[in-house]
């Protein structure tokens, strides 16, 4: 005997109880302190950064008469003119050339020595390791003087291959320091299954370990433009040809000839242009950075 469900029948309903919402916890008090002061630095910081935007399509009149009003009417040409007359735009180019190469040198020399320090080893290895951690700490000020006499003596003052050179050995440590771990918690059984397919270690370091190294390379890569690009203290010591100056170096002798000139608007507009990639490059690659963080501590 079968039994069916009459079609004028209405099914009873569920019973189960609807799962209850976790209820929020209130923010204690001791945490409003911390959170007033977050709020006061992100105000700091980015209070300036936005008047500058606004003073870049200001003209000189309404930057020294009026200077926290918005432009009666915006002045797009300020960045021309920042642009060809100023110069920012062979800056520019400058600074990616240098940056440019030094990020590519930088990654490709800091990830094989934090693969071969992490994954294999060898007499030395902690010696070499903590070599590279000791050199995060040296004070890149200490070696201006002798660095500047190497270089010259290697014929690469004032050259681009020579900054792009001591840019990489100096960006070269934080990068090993911050991969390091990533590639020690990476699987082995992977690599292991690839020496078994026939792969060298080469192909095994860049066709298995770099791709599952990604967030790491992304994260460190984003720090070492961050920090490349706004570098002032090595190019001014070693780029002494005005034709090869970086985006910094421009940037201040801009601020002295254009001080002179009373061409404020033409400041700002170059100092807008200088800020560009670096803020587009962190927006873009913000959500990348607080992965490649976390994704190092966790095995």
């Amino acid at each position: 005997m079968t039994l069916s469900l009459s079609p004028n029948r209405t099914r009873p309903a569920s019973t189960a109880p609807e799962p209850s919402r976790r209820p929020r916890r209130p923010v204690p008090i001791r945490s409003f302190p911390v959170h007033l002061a977050m709020l006061a630095w992100s105000v700091v910081t980015a209070l300036p950064l936005l008047w500058a935007v606004i003073s870049s399509f200001k003209t000189d009149d309404e930057i020294l008469n009026d200077p926290w009003s918005l432009p009666s009417s915006p002045q797009p040409g300020n960045w021309a003119r920042a642009w060809t007359e100023a110069s920012i735009g062979r800056y520019f180019f400058n600074s990616f050339i240098v940056v440019g190469g030094a990020l590519a040198l930088t990654m490709l020399l800091g990830s094989l020595a934090a693969y071969a320090l992490a994954r294999y080893e060898f007499r030395g290895n902690r010696v070499i390791y903590y070599t590279f951690v000791a050199a995060m700490f040296f004070p890149v000020f200490l070696a201006l003087v002798p660095l500047f006499f190497v270089v010259q003596q290697l014929g690469l003052l004032g050259t681009y291959h020579g900054l792009i050179l001591v840019y990489a050995a100096y960006a070269v440590p934080f990068t090993v320091f911050f991969l390091h771990a990533f590639f020690r918690n990476l699987p082995i059984e992977v690599a292991e299954a690839a020496f078994l397919d026939g792969c060298s270690h080469g192909a095994v370091f860049f066709r298995v370990m770099l791709p599952m190294a990604r967030p790491g390379l992304v994260a460190v890569g984003i720090f070492n433009f961050l920090g490349l690009w706004n570098q002032y203290l090595l190019p001014l010591v070693l780029n002494p040809d005005p034709d090869r100056y970086v985006l910094a170096q421009g940037l201040a002798a801009l601020s002295v000839s254009q001080g002179y000139r009373s061409d404020w608007s033409g400041l700002f507009a170059g100092l807008t242009i200088a800020m560009l990639p670096v803020l587009i490059a962190y927006v873009a690659f913000q959500r990348h950075i607080r992965a490649g963080m976390t994704a190092g501590a966790v095995k």
